[in-house]
This record gives structure tokens, C-alpha cells and sequence, in this order.
């Protein structure tokens, strides 16, 4: 009897850990490149069809004839309001400091996309150069996929020895589901990164207004900050990856789980640092152990 029981008991180990294993590898062979395509943009987001799918092929277009049509309709805002000071005898900026800003803020407009995709072009260059400073310095290519090669490599994720209720089984396990975090976290800033840039016509007009100024320090705050992530997580990686590991060491593993929850709280660091909106997911490093320990 006991050895009938002994036995159902490793049959269901050895399928608990044949799932996990197979969840796990799933995740190391699809995921850690899509990381790096969603957290390393370039200037060719701008080129992507399927917002352009969705609203037509003159996009870019359609939405600079919009902001040029409130344009107009914000100078006519100040020709009345310029006729009606006459009448109440209210405060408001000379007629050659507006036509000044109407003329430069006009010419940003109409230029808004290619001032994105140099800023855009900029941080890539700023990122790919701390991540070129990595692969000089450590010889190991600074990047998601990389660190998968790391990560196994102190690690074991062999069917044949690993094991989910084991040290190294649960550090797999915070270490998976924490970068599978982040795949929601950085596709949701991808998101968010074009419709900033769709709408940033919109942001320079505000600035011909005093009252609706704020939209566009606002506008460029988050903008900037959704940028800077993917500096400030190759700063991270470079870290990471500047460590030195040993599979024998606990040390050294429970470290690289403090790299991966710094890469999952980036957001929340250069928000804090310069302001803007939060791309985190709810479920975080705490809530993940509170379910793997249920």
C-alpha cells in the first residue's frame, strides 16, 4: 500500500513538473525576443502600417489637417477675445507676440512627426550606446535574449532534473512569471508610445493658449518618460549583466531575481524621476509568491 501511494505521489511530481517545465521553456523560447523588439524602439515605429490600417493610408496626414483646422480656429479665438478686451478692458498678449507664436508653433505642427522621430531616433541612440558599452566591456551581447543564455546557465531547466519544489524550481518560477510581467508592462508602453506620438500635433497647438499650455508639458513629460524607460532598463541589464554567477552560489541567484524585479519597477522608478504615466501590470513579485505559495 505504501509503495502503490509512494508511487502516485512521484507520478504526480513528476507531471507537475513535466508542466511546469514545458510552461517555462515556452516562455524562454518565444518571449525574451519579443522583450527586446518592445522595450528597444526605433525611429521606424513611425512606418508601422496598422495604425494606418485602421484610420487610412494619409493617418499622418488626416490628423495634421485637423490640428491645422483648430489652428485656425485658435486664432480666431483671439481675434474675439482681441475685440472684446477693447470692451472690457481685460489684460491679454499684444497681437505680434501671438502671430509670433502662431507662425513657430505652426511650423511645429506641420513638423511634429519628424520632431518625434528625431527624439525617438536620439534615445535609441543613447540606449544601443550604453548597451554597446556592456558588449565592449563584458564581451556578451547587452540584451533579453542574452540573458536567457545567462539565466540557464546557473539555473537548470533540463526536463530530466528539474524540479518546481526545489530552491532553483522556484527561483525559475519567480524569474519566468516576472518577465512574463513585463511582456504586458512593455507592450503596453508600445501602445501608449504611438498614440503620444499620434496626438503631438495636438500637443504643440495647446501652446498658443496660455489656459491649455499645461496639455503640452504634460504631453511631453510622459512622452520623455516612456522613452527614457528603455535607457534606463539597458542601465539595468548593464548591471545584470556586469555580475558575476555561479550556479552553486544562492547568493548569486537570488540576485538575479532582484535584477529582474528592478527591470519590473523601472516604470515605476523613471516615473518617479521625471514624471509621466505608469505602464506597470497589477500583478507584481509580491502577489506572484502569494500565489505560488497558495
Amino acid at each position: 500500500m505504501e509503495t502503490y501511494q509512494s508511487n502516485i505521489t512521484q507520478t504526480i511530481i513528476e507531471t507537475i513538473n513535466s508542466i511546469f517545465h514545458t510552461l517555462f521553456s515556452s516562455i524562454d523560447n518565444n518571449l525574451y525576443a519579443i522583450l527586446d523588439k518592445l522595450l528597444f524602439i526605433k525611429e521606424d515605429i513611425l512606418s508601422e502600417s496598422f495604425l494606418e490600417n485602421l484610420l487610412g493610408n494619409s493617418v499622418s496626414k488626416s490628423l495634421l489637417v485637423i490640428a491645422n483646422s483648430l489652428l485656425i480656429g485658435f486664432s480666431l479665438y483671439y481675434c474675439f477675445k482681441l475685440l472684446f478686451s477693447h470692451f472690457s478692458y481685460l489684460e491679454i498678449e499684444k497681437p505680434y507676440q501671438f502671430i509670433f507664436k502662431l507662425l513657430i508653433f505652426g511650423i511645429c505642427i506641420n513638423s511634429s512627426y519628424f520632431i518625434c522621430e528625431k527624439i525617438i531616433s536620439i534615445n535609441s541612440l543613447i540606449s544601443s550606446s550604453i548597451c554597446e558599452i556592456g558588449t565592449n566591456i563584458f564581451h556578451t551581447n547587452i540584451s533579453f535574449s542574452n540573458l536567457l543564455l545567462e539565466l540557464n546557465s546557473i539555473i537548470t531547466i533540463e526536463e530530466s532534473s528539474f524540479n518546481i519544489f526545489s530552491m532553483d524550481g522556484l527561483i525559475k518560477s519567480f524569474i519566468s512569471l516576472g518577465l512574463f510581467n513585463l511582456i504586458f508592462s512593455y507592450s503596453l508602453r508600445y501602445i501608449l508610445l504611438k498614440v503620444f506620438i499620434l496626438i503631438t500635433p495636438f500637443a504643440f497647438l495647446t501652446l498658443i493658449n496660455r489656459s491649455t499650455s499645461w496639455f503640452f508639458k504634460t504631453w511631453m513629460r510622459t512622452f520623455l518618460g516612456l522613452l527614457l524607460l528603455q535607457s534606463f532598463v539597458s542601465i539595468i541589464l548593464l548591471v545584470v549583466f556586469s555580475l558575476e554567477f555561479n550556479s552553486k552560489d544562492l547568493f548569486s541567484k537570488f540576485l538575479y531575481i532582484g535584477g529582474i524585479y528592478a527591470l519590473s519597477k523601472a516604470n515605476s522608478y523613471v516615473r518617479e524621476l521625471i514624471g509621466g504615466i505608469s505602464t506597470d501590470v497589477s500583478s507584481n513579485f509580491p502577489s506572484i509568491t502569494n500565489k505560488i505559495l497558495k
